[in-house]
């Protein structure tokens, strides 16, 4: 790994020799690929600064996590592999509308989830007035204020409730701009004509979660103690909703995309939210059945956005045909980044770990940073299985520097600012993984 190496691979082909456990020419990397790899407007619009780059209209495409979109042009400049599915939707200004951001700077949001000025705080609301999720004023991102099932019955039809959840309620694009499966096709092929890169598809399938979000997450981590019979009924309902909704997304985007990405949190900072015993019961058939189908509907990876320290889990993700995880969340308990790459590197591809975002991303200096990324691009990289990711999003306190140090160390490069406003290229023909 330490001899140079031709980049002969395009962007698509390193990411899927990573996913095949090939070691591919570079190090994979992945920046706003999905909406766990992003970044906040406010340190994008201090990031591109620090570039250099010149000022363009500040999107914030994921209302509820206050996302920015980054812009091809850095993109480019940072030699990333992937690309959201949802970047081929909301191209016309017509699609975007004005707003500000919590510390007065100006920005477009999506026209369909503007949030409303409340008492102190900015809310967004259902089309019927219900306010589904609140930012408090000093707040940088909004939190859940209303869960549709915890008072009312078990009868209500899913997709009803759902339109009273803040996340499925408050979508990011393509959202309201793709109502049927022709001009979700449609946009994706025209994002696969247009790139290079991979293509990220966000799924969802959310199962431990989506009881949180409907039932509120104390409420359901008591059904699945208590009511187990209860428990089994939802999930029932909920992946026949999955498995028809699957058939449908990728009978229209599958030939476009190469990754697939689901999601469910299943794990804390100290280990799993749940027992292995209880995920076998309740999670690992109906984790399965969706992932196998969607490997069955198209050529397609398949990956698990799951935060925490989920260690005593990873097996059993793996039988039921995972292919990569999303964030690898080294700062958690039984989350190092060696065993991990050891017990699990054949079977599993870590999309992530790269960079801690807890400690060292924001709160280290630049050259703290450069070491912590190095080390752990030479533990995960080797034989492939590795893109590299921070640990989640970054967040609006991360100072321009050390994002250019993380990304300049993924490169091998030492000195990735030569001077203020200014960023020296990242190399383009050779990689040395520092």
């Amino acid at each position: 790994m330490n001899s140079l190496r031709e980049i002969t691979m395009t962007s698509r082909e390193r990411i899927l020799a990573a996913l095949n456990h090939r070691e591919p020419d570079r190090v994979p990397l992945d920046f706003s690929g999905h909406r766990s790899s992003g970044i906040a407007p406010l340190a994008y619009l201090l990031l591109r600064r620090a570039l250099g780059l010149k000022e363009v209209p500040l999107r914030v495409y994921d209302p509820i996590q206050q996302l920015a979109i980054v812009d091809e042009d850095v993109l480019d400049l940072l030699g990333v592999d992937t690309v959201e599915l949802g970047r081929g939707f909301a191209l016309s200004d017509a699609d975007w509308a004005d707003w500000v951001l919590p510390d007065g700077t100006p920005c477009r949001m999506p026209v369909w989830a503007i949030p409303e000025r409340g008492n102190g705080e900015w809310l967004l609301r259902a089309p019927d007035g219900l306010s589904l999720g609140r930012m408090p004023d000093g707040a940088m991102y909004f939190d859940q204020c209303h869960w549709p099932l915890l008072e009312s019955g078990d009868q209500r039809p899913l997709d009803d409730a759902m339109r009273e959840c803040l996340w499925t309620a408050v979508a990011s694009p393509p959202g309201p701009l793709a109502p049927d499966g022709a001009t979700l096709a449609a946009g994706a092929r025209r994002l696969r004509g247009s790139t290079s890169r991979a293509i990220l598809a966000l799924f969802g399938g959310n199962l431990l979660e989506m009881g949180q979000f409907l039932y509120r997450m104390d409420r359901f981590m008591e059904m699945l103690a208590g009511e187990p019979l209860r428990v089994h009924a939802f999930l029932d309902r909920l992946l026949e909703m999955h498995l028809a909704n699957l058939e449908r997304f990728l009978a229209a985007v599958g030939p476009f995309i190469d990754v697939i990405v689901f999601g469910d949190d299943l794990g804390g900072q100290n280990g799993p939210l749940l027992s292995p015993r209880m995920y076998r019961e309740f999670f690992k058939p109906r984790h399965s059945l969706l992932w196998r189908r969607a490997k069955e509907l198209a050529d397609v990876k398949v990956m698990l956005h799951c935060c925490g320290g989920v260690r005593p889990l990873l097996p059993d993700l793996i039988e039921a045909g995972l292919d990569a995880i999303n964030p690898v969340q080294i700062s958690c308990r039984g989350m190092d980044a060696a065993g991990l790459k050891r017990d699990f590197g054949r079977d599993l591809a870590f999309w992530g770990g790269g960079c801690d975002t807890q400690r060292v991303l924001p709160f280290g200096d630049s050259e703290a940073v450069r070491e912590h990324v190095a080390q752990q691009v030479r533990i995960f990289a080797p034989g492939g299985g590795f893109v590299f990711q921070q640990v989640h999003n970054i967040q609006a306190n991360v100072p321009p520097e050390n994002i250019l140090a993380m990304f300049g160390a993924v490169h091998g490069s030492e000195h990735p600012v030569t001077s203020a406003g200014s960023c020296s290229t990242f190399p383009e023909s050779r990689w040395s993984p520092g």
